[in-house]
Order: C-alpha cells, then sequence, then structure tokens
C-alpha cells in the first residue's frame, strides 16, 4: 500500500519580499514542494495590501490584483493581510502588515492533517511555532534567501536556500535564461577550492528532485552539478574564505569545458549572497 506524504506550506510574503525573494515564483515553488510526489493539502501565502495607497495610486491598486490573481491561478489560498499605519509621539509614521499571528495560528491548526510543512519565511519569531509542529508530529522545513534566523534554521528539520532552487527566483537580466543549459546562468555554491593551485569546482542544483540531500554529485542519483572554475573567472575581491563559507551563494554562466568531454566550466562568477551581507 503506497502513502503519499501530506504537505503543507506557509508563504510570509511580505517577509520574504524584503529579503531576497522578490518575483519568488509560487509555481516552481508549488513543484519544489512536492518534489517527492507528496499531497499538497495547503497552499497558504499571506500577502500585503495597502487600502489607502490603493486609493490614490491606480497603478498600484491594478498591479496588486493582477499579482493576487496569478498566485490564485497557480491554486494557492491568498491571505491579505491589510496594513496599517501608526504615528508615535514624534509624528513618525510606520507601516506595518504584519501576518505572524494568522500564520502561526494557521499552520497549528491545519497540522492535524499535515505529515510535513514548508515555512517560506526567515523570521525567528516562528520558532516556537516550528517546536509546536514537530511535537505534534510534523516534520517542519524552512526555505529562506537571506537574513534568515539562524536559531530557525537550526531548529527546523532542514534548511533550503531558495537561491539555489532551480528557477525559483528569475534573472531580471537573463528574462529568457534556461537553467542548467549551456549558456545558462545558474547559482550554487562552492564544494571545493585549491589556493595554491587557482582552481576549484562549484556545485549547482541541476532539477528539483527528492534527492537534494544528496550532494555527492559523483552518485548517478544525485541532482547536483559539479562545475570546473579557474581563479580568472572569479570577479574582483572574492577570496577563498569567501567561496568555503557554506553560506555563500554564487551565481555563475555554464560553457563547455573544453579539457573534458562532457565536462562543464564556470565563467563570470560572481557572490550573489553571504553570511552578514
Amino acid at each position: 500500500m503506497s502513502f503519499s506524504l501530506r504537505v503543507g506550506v506557509f508563504v510570509d510574503a511580505e517577509n520574504i519580499r524584503l529579503n531576497g525573494g522578490y518575483q519568488l515564483r509560487y509555481d516552481v515553488l508549488r513543484r519544489f514542494a512536492a518534489r517527492d510526489g507528496g499531497t499538497l493539502l495547503r497552499l497558504n501565502t499571506y500577502i500585503a495590501f495597502d487600502r489607502e495607497r490603493a486609493e490614490s495610486d491606480s497603478e498600484y491598486a491594478k498591479k496588486s490584483y493582477i499579482y493576487q490573481q496569478m498566485v490564485r491561478d497557480f491554486g494557492w489560498k491568498i491571505i491579505v493581510k491589510y496594513v496599517r499605519r501608526y504615528t508615535d509621539d514624534e509624528g513618525n509614521i510606520t507601516t506595518k502588515a504584519n501576518a505572524d499571528l494568522d500564520l502561526a495560528v494557521d499552520a497549528m491548526l491545519q497540522s492535524e492533517h499535515l505529515d510535513r510543512v514548508l515555512l517560506v519565511t526567515g523570521d525567528g519569531d516562528f520558532l516556537q511555532v516550528v517546536n509546536a509542529l514537530q511535537n505534534r508530529g510534523s516534520r517542519v522545513d524552512l526555505l529562506g534567501f537571506k537574513n534568515v534566523s539562524r536559531e530557525l534554521q537550526r531548529q527546523v528539520d532542514a534548511f533550503y536556500s531558495g537561491y539555489l532552487i532551480p528557477d525559483l527566483l528569475p534573472f531580471s537580466y537573463e528574462p529568457k535564461n534556461e537553467w542548467g543549459n549551456i549558456g545558462s546562468c545558474v547559482r550554487g555554491v562552492c564544494s571545493k577550492w585549491f589556493p595554491d593551485k587557482g582552481f576549484g569546482f562549484l556545485r549547482y542544483v541541476r532539477e528539483i528532485s527528492p534527492n537534494l540531500w544528496v550532494t555527492d554529485t559523483r552518485e548517478q542519483e544525485s541532482p547536483y552539478e559539479s562545475v570546473f572554475c579557474h581563479a580568472n573567472e572569479l570577479a574582483e575581491g572574492i577570496t577563498g574564505d569567501i567561496l568555503l563559507n557554506r553560506e555563500t551563494v554564487l551565481e555563475f554562466y555554464l560553457k563547455e569545458n573544453l579539457q573534458k568531454e562532457g565536462g562543464r566550466s564556470a565563467s563570470n562568477v560572481r557572490v550573489l549572497h553571504m553570511a552578514g551581507r
């Protein structure tokens, strides 16, 4: 008798938008969440909307409604959080559209029927929620981009950098990018570097797969690809310490490796994200 994991996805859209995930593709996120054949029972995203601004800015209102409809077309339930304005004693105005409470309550109530929960956020305020979900028997995975709480990363069962998921975040300067093909731009990490020899190897995810834990590219079931990288292809200022930092995410182009049949190498390598940046 086959058993399909029941999966729920909860997206803190405002947190993601402000922390590197602007233009996140919800269709790809859906594929990622169901990569091992799981049944997607809940697909919730909590989106901020400024009603006051919409009244005076028709373009903002139009774009917001179009965006929300696009997300709905991918099968997501949208929970709209309206922006609120607060004025302090000095007359300074701040705006907030906090979805933490709604997301936390929904995740707790709905987890009764879920085997796995994917949280898409970087907010450390969800630490207790994660712990409670795990105590109720759900596996909790986390996906974020930058400024992700370290405590949250340690508490969850698995953390995935959204930068490294193929096509989850488009390349604004490469609108027709075909991830993984020769000439395309990808995002990855450095797996080995030999400073005395002036070269090393970078690794990127070739395809969305249930085997993301198989990072050894020599394994047949591994979804990762290893590419050669010469020091001459590194952007100015990239050192060995930066490359070997596990939190450093690199962007680079793929080209044929003329020294190895069927091999690939990296060109125009630059840092997209690193710790403290």
